[in-house]
């Protein structure tokens, strides 16, 4: 099973992206994760320049959602939202709404900040977005608060009980886990 990771966070060392290195490390056998790495190429969202061929990055994210069997999402929060970047890039994908390579795909998302809460409002939205894409959304969150502290030095997570909370929602992302996913309408 192939899970793509696509990180809201454009830093070189992200957390976000770390924490998808760590999910990486606890995916159930038989399941890889593929990180996504060229969100910076994405251009803005414009009807204008949405037409065949799409821009290159544009094509590059809607392929390797079309290839994955599942998608992680790993967000950061700012100013108590979702990054641009990553809004646009859901945007880009969305459209034609019908033609969504997110479209009945399972979809968890994540998230790390360096304050308390774990971007816990960003991953809603991105639920939210996500759910209205009609991706089917593992319906949890993974708030990975004070992310500067929160990773080991070989990268796994420092808090146990935050490490088996991920793998059990990773179980749940690739079909082995007992959650319920929120279906689109």
């Amino acid at each position: 099973m192939r899970v793509l990771g696509i990180s809201g966070s454009l830093r070189r060392d992200s957390h976000n992206t770390g924490l998808l290195r760590a999910a990486a490390e606890l995916l159930p056998p038989g399941a890889e994760l593929v990180l996504f790495d060229e969100m910076a190429g994405i251009p803005l969202y414009d009807e204008d320049i949405d037409v065949e061929p799409a821009p290159p990055a544009v094509a590059a994210l809607r392929d390797e959602i079309a290839r994955a069997d599942a998608v992680l999402i790993s967000t950061p929060e700012y100013n108590h939202s979702v990054p641009g970047q990553l809004k646009n890039a859901l945007d880009w994908i969305s459209r034609p709404l019908a033609q969504s390579p997110l479209r009945n795909k399972p979809v968890a998302v994540i998230g790390a900040s360096t304050g308390l809460f774990g971007a816990v409002w960003a991953q809603a939205e991105v639920r939210k977005v996500a759910t209205a894409m009609g991706a089917s959304v593992v319906d949890r969150e993974l708030p990975v608060g004070q992310a500067a502290d929160a990773f080991t030095e070989d990268g796994r997570l420092a808090d146990d009980g935050l490490e088996l909370v991920l793998a059990d929602l990773l179980a749940e992302l690739v079909g082995e886990g007992r959650g319920a996913l929120v279906e689109a309408a």
